[in-house]
């Protein structure tokens, strides 16, 4: 049991910083989906934190019995059996969404360190050094902007190397006066271009296509809630997708 669970403990993303609490949550899990039992016992879980070699925890069972009885308009976390504790089914469905993102996790970190080795523009190696750092720290709202940053600096190198022509065409016939160039010559004019703007140029340029535009209309708007104080919470998963779209479907796709 001691093997397993040290590899079910690694699967955890940021498990230090998890409270005793959380980490009944995911005792039970361990206990009820990957060792198949009818139920976890409070016996159980206590021994989970000793094989763990993790301090004790005395109120597991307190724990247990407040996370059963539901609060007014929320779930609760548990489901009381004759065989032990279950994960009411939403928490369950939680849990196993980041064990299931465990994996993309890995792969979108080595994705992004091997695009190092293909990136030689100074700006766009600083900004993919900085997204790979927050990335791999956990620092999820940073790995967004500096994701989105990323993929802004690629696609204004793109269009100087490859649709310069084109881009200035569109942007001529632009009426919007929060636009304050009506030439691009160099990476410093696109910043008088709000980002919105930008995507809808690059799209009426014929440099993108419409699928790549909503993507980036919908990357803009995650970007925002990251780089503006909000409730939203930021998970690992959205950050993995959000990178993940960017390097795929913009960096990839629209080669220097």
């Amino acid at each position: 049991m001691v093997k397993d669970l040290e590899w079910f403990l690694s699967q955890i993303p940021e498990i230090n910083g998890i409270s005793h609490g959380e980490l009944i949550d995911y005792f039970v899990y361990y206990l009820t989906a990957i060792k198949d039992k009818a139920g976890a016992k409070p016996k159980e879980i206590e021994e989970c934190f000793v094989r763990a070699h993790l301090s004790p925890y005395r109120g597991v069972r307190q724990y247990l019995h407040r996370k059963v009885a539901s609060k007014k308009g929320q779930r609760p976390t548990f489901v009381r059996t004759s065989e032990g504790y279950c994960l009411e089914r939403s928490r369950k469905e939680e849990l196993e969404r980041i064990f299931k993102a465990e994996p993309l996790k890995k792969e979108t970190s080595t994705i992004l360190r091997d695009l190092l080795g293909k990136v030689n523009i100074g700006s766009e190696r600083e900004f993919l050094e900085e997204a790979i750092s927050c990335y791999e720290i956990g620092a999820n709202r940073a790995a967004i902007v500096m994701g989105w940053i990323l993929a802004l600096d690629h696609l204004y190198e793109y269009i100087l190397g490859h649709g310069l022509p084109a881009f200035n065409v569109g942007l001529a016939k632009v009426k919007d006066k929060r636009v304050r160039v009506n030439v691009v010559s160099s990476k410093d004019d696109f910043s008088d271009i709000p980002e919105a703007k930008f995507i809808e140029i690059c799209r009426s340029a014929k440099i993108i296509s419409n699928d790549v535009r909503k993507i980036l209309d919908t990357k803009l708007g995650t970007r925002n809630s990251c780089a503006h104080p909000s409730g939203v919470k930021i998970t690992k998963i959205k950050a993995t997708e959000f990178l993940d779209d960017l390097v795929t479907n913009v960096i990839l796709k629209y080669p220097l």
